[in-house]
């Protein structure tokens, strides 16, 4: 490889690092062309997979301020899923892709600047999506702002209701009658 195309190469894999909210570092060793092909076509738009030099790919992740940790992971035969949209999406794809074809190992990576490491990676896996989650929060939001419209419409209620027992009480026993008033000759009460 000339100098000039591993220059270009350094800044493209600079430019993926920098533009990326994630990084997935992967051993590839064992995969035919077809199944790479497959994994990049069930990661879709949401991430590129890409098979990288790990010299070039040191030198780039050096120069986009990557983890150390994420460093040390380049060795034997390197391939990366950058992530451009929700990393938990592509974790799951390259989770399950790996589990149907254990030739792919899952090194480790980095999300938004941290390092992480294979079964960190599959933590993240294990979690639903970002729009499940937030349909759940939002759901949960709305449940509790029903709880709360529920609790100040009853408050009016229950006084009322009150309000109505005390005057049918006075009703049924008459007016209530008043306290007697303390004897000329004895002192009040402190």
């Amino acid at each position: 490889m000339a100098k000039a195309e591993k220059a270009a190469a350094i800044a493209d894999l600079k430019n993926e690092f920098e533009s990326s909210s994630g990084a997935v570092l992967t051993e590839y060793r064992g995969l035919t062309v077809a199944q790479l092909k497959e994994l990049r076509t069930n990661l879709g738009e949401n991430a590129r997979f890409a098979v990288v030099k790990n010299t070039l790919t040191k030198i780039a992740a050096t120069d986009a301020g990557v983890d150390e940790q994420f460093r040390e992971l380049l060795e034997g035969p390197s391939a990366i899923a950058f992530v451009k949209g929700d990393v938990v999406e592509a974790a799951k794809g390259l989770r399950d892709f790996a589990k149907a074809n254990p030739p792919l190992v899952i090194k480790g990576g980095f999300i938004d600047g941290q390092s992480m490491d294979a079964t960190e990676i599959g933590k993240l896996a294990d979690l639903e999506s970002r729009e499940v989650l937030l349909a759940k929060l939002a759901g949960a939001m709305k449940g509790s702002m029903a709880n709360a419209a529920a609790l100040f419409n009853a408050l009016p209620t229950q006084a009322a209701q009150l309000a109505e027992a005390l005057r049918a009480k006075r009703e049924e026993g008459g007016e209530t009658a008043e306290a007697p008033a303390p004897a000329a000759d004895e002192a009040p009460a402190e």
